[in-house]
C-alpha cells in the first residue's frame, strides 16, 4: 500500500507542480461549481436541454469572472511589530501591522490576514495612494501558558463567492512565548543553602572547610590536619575530620505524566512551581539542572527556561515519578538538593519510590500542586513533602522547608 502511493506521488509530482498556479488558488467550492457545471454540459449536450446547456454556460462565466479577483500581481508590502514577543500568561500581547503602497499606482482595497495559533485576525485596508502607509492595531490575549506562531502577514484576495482566494505573506513569521506565572523564592530558601561555601552534606571528608571531629591519626593522613592541643593532651596524633561541604546544586523535575494531575489548573500550578525555583536559582548564578519526565530542559538563562516550560503539555505516555527519578539520576551529577514537582495524584508510595533512587546526601522535596486546598509540610523519613494549595504560598513553604 505505501509503494503504491509513493508510486503515485513520485509519478504526479511534475503535473502537481504545473497546476499549483491554479490549485494554489481554488477551494473546494470552486471544485463542485466546475464538475457541476462539466456534468451539466455533458448531459444537457447530449439529451438537448436547453436548460442545462444554459447552466453550463452560466458556470463558466461565473468561474470566469471570480477568477479575475485574484489576478494581477500585489502592490502592497508590510511591517509587522509584535512589540514584546514574551508575556507573562494574562497578559496582553499588543503590536501592529504597517502597511504601504510602494508601487507607481493606486493600490486596491485589499484584505490583511494575521494568522495567530490556529486563529486568525482580519483587516480591511482601503485604497491606498503611492507612498502611504496605514497602521492596524491588534491584542492578542493570552489566558493559558503556551508557544503561539503569529504571522505571517498575508494580503489576502477573494471573490464575493470565496470560489478563489489568493494569498501571498507579506512578512516573516513570529514566536510569542507566554510564560507560566511565578513567584519570588527568597534567596536563602533556594537550593536551600545557608553558607557561601555550599551545603554540608551527610559524608565525611579529609579536607574541607566545615569541621566534624576530631579522630585518631592514620597513616596516609595530612599532617596540616593535625591537632597539636588534643595530642598533646591525649598524648594520641589526633587529626581534624571535616564534613563534606557542596556548591548549590538544584534539580527540578517536573511531572507531565497526564495520570499524576487531578486538573489543569493543578497541572498549571506544578509548572509555575517550577518555573518559580528556576528564575530564583539562574538570577542567584546557581547551577540548575531541569526536566520533565520525558526530557531534559536546558537551563542557561531564565529567559530560555522559561520559554522552554511555555510549551512544556501533558505527555500521556510518559513514565512514572520514580522512573523519572532513576534516569535523572544516571544523567545528573553533584545535585545538592533534588524538588519533585507533581499533581495531587501521585501516591506516597510512589514518591518514596522515587527518593530511594537518589543519594542518600542530597535533599529532597516533593512539591504536590492542589489548587484550593490547604498549604501543609510534613516529612515522610528523610522525605519532605510540601503540599501547595496556592501559589503565592510557595515562598513561605520553601522558608518553612530552610528553617
Amino acid at each position: 500500500m505505501l509503494r503504491t502511493r509513493d508510486w503515485i506521488v513520485r509519478s504526479t509530482a511534475t503535473p502537481r507542480r504545473w497546476l499549483s498556479p491554479v490549485t494554489e488558488v481554488t477551494s473546494g467550492a470552486a471544485v463542485a461549481v466546475a464538475l457541476v457545471t462539466l456534468v451539466g454540459g455533458l448531459v444537457g449536450w447530449r439529451f438537448g436541454w436547453l436548460e442545462l446547456l444554459l447552466g453550463f454556460w452560466l458556470g463558466l462565466a461565473l468561474l470566469a469572472v471570480c477568477a479575475l479577483f485574484v489576478l494581477g500581481r500585489h502592490q502592497l508590502s508590510a511591517r509587522f511589530d509584535l512589540g514584546r514577543d514574551r508575556v507573562v500568561v494574562g497578559e496582553r500581547a499588543n503590536g501592529a501591522i504597517f502597511v504601504s503602497n510602494g508601487s507607481r499606482r493606486r493600490s486596491l482595497p485589499v484584505t490583511i490576514e494575521l494568522p495567530v495559533g490556529r486563529g486568525s485576525a482580519a483587516f480591511h485596508v482601503p485604497s491606498l495612494k503611492v507612498g502611504d502607509e496605514r497602521e492596524e492595531l491588534f491584542a492578542i490575549p493570552t489566558q493559558r501558558r503556551a508557544i503561539i506562531p503569529v504571522g505571517p502577514v498575508l494580503s489576502v484576495r477573494s471573490d464575493p463567492f470565496a470560489l478563489f482566494r489568493r494569498e501571498q505573506p507579506l512578512t516573516e513569521d513570529h514566536l510569542l512565548y507566554v510564560h507560566p506565572r511565578t513567584v519570588r523564592i527568597e534567596s536563602s530558601a533556594t537550593g536551600l543553602i545557608r553558607d557561601l561555601e555550599g551545603q554540608t552534606v551527610r559524608k565525611l571528608s579529609n579536607s574541607d572547610v566545615a569541621f566534624h571531629a576530631l579522630r585518631p591519626y592514620v597513616p596516609g593522613d595530612d599532617r596540616r590536619y593535625i591537632h597539636w592541643k588534643s595530642t598533646a593532651r591525649t598524648g594520641t596524633l589526633m587529626v581534624r575530620q571535616f564534613e563534606e561541604t557542596r556548591r548549590s546544586h538544584l534539580l527540578v523535575a517536573l511531572s507531565t505524566r497526564l495520570d499524576d494531575y487531578g486538573s489543569d489548573e493543578e497541572f498549571e500550578v506544578a509548572v509555575s512551581v517550577a518555573g518559580s525555583l528556576g528564575v530564583q536559582c539562574l538570577g542567584e548564578g546557581q547551577t540548575l539542572s531541569g526536566s520533565t519526565s520525558t526530557r531534559r530542559l536546558r537551563t542557561p538563562t531564565v529567559q530560555q527556561w522559561l520559554d522552554q516550560l511555555s510549551g512544556v503539555e501533558y505527555e500521556p505516555t510518559s513514565p512514572r515519578l520514580s522512573e523519572l527519578v532513576r534516569r535523572l539520576v544516571r544523567e545528573v551529577s553533584g545535585a545538592s538538593v533534588a524538588v519533585l514537582v507533581c499533581g495531587s495524584l501521585v501516591d506516597p508510595t510512589e514518591l518514596r519510590r522515587a527518593r530511594r533512587f537518589l543519594p542518600v546526601d542530597v535533599r529532597t522535596i516533593v512539591v504536590q500542586a492542589r489548587p484550593g486546598g490547604e498549604t501543609s509540610v510534613h516529612p515522610v523519613g528523610d522525605l519532605d513533602i510540601a503540599v501547595l494549595g496556592d501559589l503565592d504560598d510557595l515562598a513561605p513553604t520553601m522558608r518553612r522547608l530552610a528553617s
